[in-house]
């Protein structure tokens, strides 16, 4: 299974949300080349940074943090955060992502997504589904719509989609566990598709159970910084063979 540490931006800065709330911010002392560094030096060299900034503003506003960890460390970040926009994408890209995440684009122009997954291929192209109450929500998840994360990848399966982040709001931020059942379901319906388990990860044991129910990816975030999981425990997780 393999582990993803998340780094939430706001104005450079490292934070977490509490359920996707802006008002719900807490600001930790850790600079982003810290927290990376720290990971990689763990083996953990994928990354999930989001730009929250960007996800106000629709367009990427941290790319210098970006440019930065890129030129100091291994890392492979998957950014995601404010991509609404080929120019946007290509920033990204050139910024020195290897992954880029991108939400509420593929649900207000699934067409425009279609060709990112064809143009830049979905090796590099994560589509980020962020549900609360089984929809998906958009736009930072300020917006609610009525469609369903099944109806959304079922649109980008024939563009060949390979990589999805699914993040359950209600959990995210809140440590109290992940909504195992629902990718347990979207893992078994789609089986040529690695989903990653996002939101809700409190302690080792729910990771446990995850690499024990056979899930292939997940983030994990908070608890690392508030020190409910540490850097050995995920390193230690990370390195056993995978569930068959």
């Amino acid at each position: 299974m393999q582990l993803i540490p998340a780094i939430d931006l706001i104005d450079g800065r490292c934070v977490r949300l509490s359920q996707g709330d802006y008002a719900q911010q807490t600001t930790y002392d850790a600079a982003p080349g810290e927290m990376v560094a720290q990971y990689v030096a763990h083996g953990l060299r994928r990354i999930h940074i989001v730009d929250l900034d960007g996800a106000k503003a629709s367009e990427p506003r941290n790319l210098h943090v970006l440019k930065s960890l890129r030129s100091s460390s291994e890392a492979e970040i998957e950014w995601g955060g404010g991509v609404k926009s080929e120019e946007a994408l290509r920033s990204v890209l050139e910024a020195g992502a290897t992954y880029v995440v991108v939400g509420s684009l593929a649900v207000k122009e699934p067409a425009t997504f279609s060709r990112w997954l064809e143009k830049y291929g979905p090796q590099h192209i994560v589509l980020g589904a962020d549900v609360r109450h089984g929809k998906v929500s958009i736009n930072g998840w300020l917006d609610d719509t009525d469609l369903t994360i099944e109806t959304l990848i079922e649109r980008f399966t024939p563009y060949g989609l390979s990589q999805v982040i699914c993040t359950d709001i209600s959990r995210d931020g809140m440590l109290q566990g992940p909504a195992t059942d629902l990718y347990l379901r979207l893992q078994t319906a789609y089986p040529s598709i690695d989903f990653t388990v996002s939101g809700g990860i409190g302690s080792i044991d729910h990771l446990n159970a995850l690499y024990h129910a056979g899930l292939r990816r997940v983030i994990v975030g908070k608890a690392i910084y508030e020190g409910h999981i540490s850097l050995k425990q995920l390193a230690d997780l990370a390195a056993l063979p995978p569930k068959s």
